[in-house]
């Protein structure tokens, strides 16, 4: 609109008890959430509307409608180009004017199922290395989206060969997009072969984390959960995928650091970090003894709720479905004494039945007590209790 967009989008939201988010001071951008969707005001730039359109991203973003006349103001060919599903940039000085544009053409091709106009493909790639100049969080909530669907991850591939990833990603290769590829073919098999583990791979992320990591840097750069992008556990693998492999702790913690640089929220660098970390350990166990219960309560300990993660982690880096099938049956198992340990005892019981005081030493007799309860040695309280009398007379 010529003038007034920050104050209308205030108006609106107030009169419609909507959120308000004001995107851009300088350039009088605000947008209003609804519980049904967004709408963004923007304040006309430029003497006239074409002139206005003309700097806009995509043809197809760039058609106006009048709603005293019911017309539509289409200079650019927008609506020719959203018949024929493309993608066309504007001008490559639009692109470079706001680099994340460059993201976003993927990102709508994807969302959309159009294609890319070539020469709009060329010009990303030609502008590749300007995104580096975006604000994390920006690039974090565009690249979200690719990792959110199936449809995403052919575009995913695209942004990737025009290096769009390279800064954020650097790591990435050819392998990573076939496991990603490979992680959308998994998940629709499940839909017939295990729709119950399918149904929790796709669950929402919600756990938080059970111990320390790093604080995140900057407390004050929090982002806002975009619109439409799912954040489950098939995401969390996928996004596994796109960073070092941690078999060596130099690259676990340069796994964090880049998952704290695009400012991703705690939950989902700790189930990130856990699938890194614990995968490695998951085909040691599969290929050494799978059936080591005492191996399985340990690893079960340190993924926790992260598990569906990393079990469709582990199948699309080649890790045989039968083994990984009995562990999985113990993770949806809520009754299961190694994947859910319940205390068969507690301190109080301990240090009143062995009489012994507060101390670091109880801690370690009930975790000895957890293991043994996996393994199957104790089952009730008094097999406990002799059990630990058997620890501490050793």
């Amino acid at each position: 609109m010529p003038q007034g967009a920050v104050e209308t989008a205030e108006t609106i939201a107030r009169h419609y008890r909507a959120g308000f988010v004001l995107l851009d001071a300088e350039r009088q951008i605000a947008r209003v959430v609804f519980r049904q969707g967004t709408a963004d005001f923007a304040q006309q730039v430029g003497p006239s509307l074409e002139s206005d359109l003309r700097r806009r991203d995509f043809t197809m973003n760039a058609i106006a409608y009048n709603p005293h006349t019911l017309e539509l103001f289409d200079p650019l060919q927008g609506c020719l180009d959203l018949e024929r599903c493309i993608v066309r940039m504007i001008s490559p000085l639009n692109l470079e004017e706001d680099p994340l544009r460059l993201l976003r053409a993927f990102r709508q091709a994807a969302q959309l199922g159009f294609t890319m106009d070539p020469a709009t493909a060329e010009a990303a790639r030609q502008l590749a290395p300007e995104i580096q100049t975006i604000a994390a969080e920006r690039v974090q909530s565009e690249f979200h989206y690719l990792l959110s669907s199936a449809k995403g991850t052919a575009q995913l591939r695209a942004a990737w060969d025009a290096g769009l990833l390279k800064k954020w990603f650097e790591h990435a290769s050819i392998e990573s997009m076939d496991t990603l590829k490979r992680l959308d073919e998994l998940f629709l098999e499940l839909r017939s072969d295990w729709p119950l583990v399918r149904d929790l791979i796709s669950q929402h992320i919600r756990a938080q984390p059970k111990q320390g990591h790093k604080k995140e840097p900057d407390s004050t750069h929090k982002t806002m959960e975009p619109s439409g992008s799912l954040r489950s556990w098939l995401t969390i693998a996928k996004l596994t995928c796109l960073l070092p492999s941690a078999t060596i702790l130099h690259n676990l913690n340069l796994a964090e650091t880049q998952l704290w640089e695009l400012k991703y929220s705690r939950s989902e660098i700790h189930a990130a970090l856990t699938v890194l970390r614990s995968l490695p350990q998951l085909q040691d166990l599969l290929q050494t003894n799978p059936d080591d219960r005492r191996a399985q309560y340990h690893l079960f300990q340190q993924v926790g709720p992260v598990f569906p993660a990393l079990f469709i982690t582990a199948l699309a880096t080649g890790t045989d479905m039968t083994a990984l099938r009995a562990l999985m049956n113990r993770f949806l198992d809520p009754e299961d004494v190694v994947a859910h340990p319940l205390p068969i005892l507690s301190g109080q019981d301990l240090m009143q039945s062995l009489n012994l005081p507060p101390s670091p030493q109880i801690g370690r007799l009930l975790s000895a007590l957890q293991v043994a309860k996996a393994e199957g040695k104790i089952t009730d309280r008094d097999s406990a209790i002799a059990f630990a009398q058997s620890l501490l007379a050793k």
